[in-house]
């Protein structure tokens, strides 16, 4: 299966409501069912590597799902900037379990940066009603605790909206922001790349997310960060799925000290780090498959 099926799903919000587009990769009918989210700026054909492999080496038991999550991608924009956060994701996310409920048996779940703080949320909140729970997490470079110089460095770029002639030249553009993903082929990056851009009402190609999304990441300030750290922490510590971390020993946004400690509290996870690779690996290195798969799959 070279290409996913896209389908949509209907959203509440506080406005009339949107549309989420999500990425199905493997047979319609397998029971298990593995979820991959996307970080802050990206979209859901970043896992198109894993999700082949996942499905090739489960002899098609399996079935990847990844959503574009709003404001990003295929998915509709939201009329208030305010709503591009993780509350908003968390309820999208329990919309689609609730959808997926009638064919699932198992479900395990991949989250990239945000999408693993998304993770946290829906995993972490004894109050949702889950329609079953989740029985592997891979929290991909990201804890509760974000680093701000991190936070920072991403505000420079984030939001801004840039066109460009061709896929290569947005490809480079983005490669100068994201050296932190570490090494790629220029055949690996063009890939990951092909799926970041659309074209706008003059031809050219733009990035594909809704540029307010940066509003409610530049209202953040260090100090509120800092007191979001408790609430994060309080969700990590109840989550009870068997959980796998993934850190780029290079990361700015999780510290190796954060990464310790998320092996000695909550669900204790396995640590494993990936040498010369910063935020976040990209899942598309066969030393990254083969840790997701092996701990999804073995």
């Amino acid at each position: 299966m070279s290409e996913p099926k896209l389908n949509y799903l209907p959203c509440a919000d506080a406005g009339a409501g949107h549309r989420m587009a999500y990425w199905e990769w493997g047979h319609a009918a397998a029971s298990h069912v593995v979820l991959c989210l996307h970080g802050l700026s990206r979209q859901g054909r970043d896992f198109d590597v894993l999700a082949q492999a996942l499905v090739a080496r489960s002899d098609a038991s399996v079935r990847v799902i990844c959503p574009d999550v709003v404001g990003r991608g295929k998915s509709d924009w939201l009329s208030d900037p305010m709503g591009y956060q993780v509350p908003t994701y968390a309820a999208d996310m329990l919309a689609l379990l609730a959808h997926l409920k009638p064919t699932t048996q198992v479900l395990d779940w991949v989250g990239t940066s945000m999408g693993g703080l998304i993770g946290m949320a829906v995993c972490g909140q004894t109050q949702f009603a889950l329609p079953f729970p989740v029985r592997r997490l891979v929290l991909n470079d990201v804890g509760p605790v974000i680093q701000w110089d991190s936070i920072v460095r991403i505000g420079q770029y984030l939001g801004r909206v840039v066109q460009f002639e061709s896929l290569q030249q947005a490809a480079d553009a983005m490669w100068a922001v994201s050296t932190t993903f570490g090494p790629h082929t220029p055949a690996q990056w063009l890939e990951l790349s092909r799926h970041m851009v659309k074209p706008d009402a003059l031809g050219a190609l733009t990035l594909h997310y809704d540029p307010a999304i940066a509003v409610p990441f530049g209202a953040m300030t260090q100090e509120s960060a800092g007191q979001g750290e408790a609430v994060l922490w309080q969700l990590y510590d109840a989550i009870e799925a068997q959980t796998l971390l993934l850190r780029g020993s290079q990361s700015d946004l999780l510290s190796p000290q954060t990464a310790h400690h998320m092996t000695e509290r909550g669900p204790k996870a396995r640590l494993v780090e990936f040498a010369d690779v910063g935020h976040a690996p990209t899942l598309v290195a066969a030393d990254q498959v083969d840790a997701v798969t092996h701990f999804l799959l073995g």
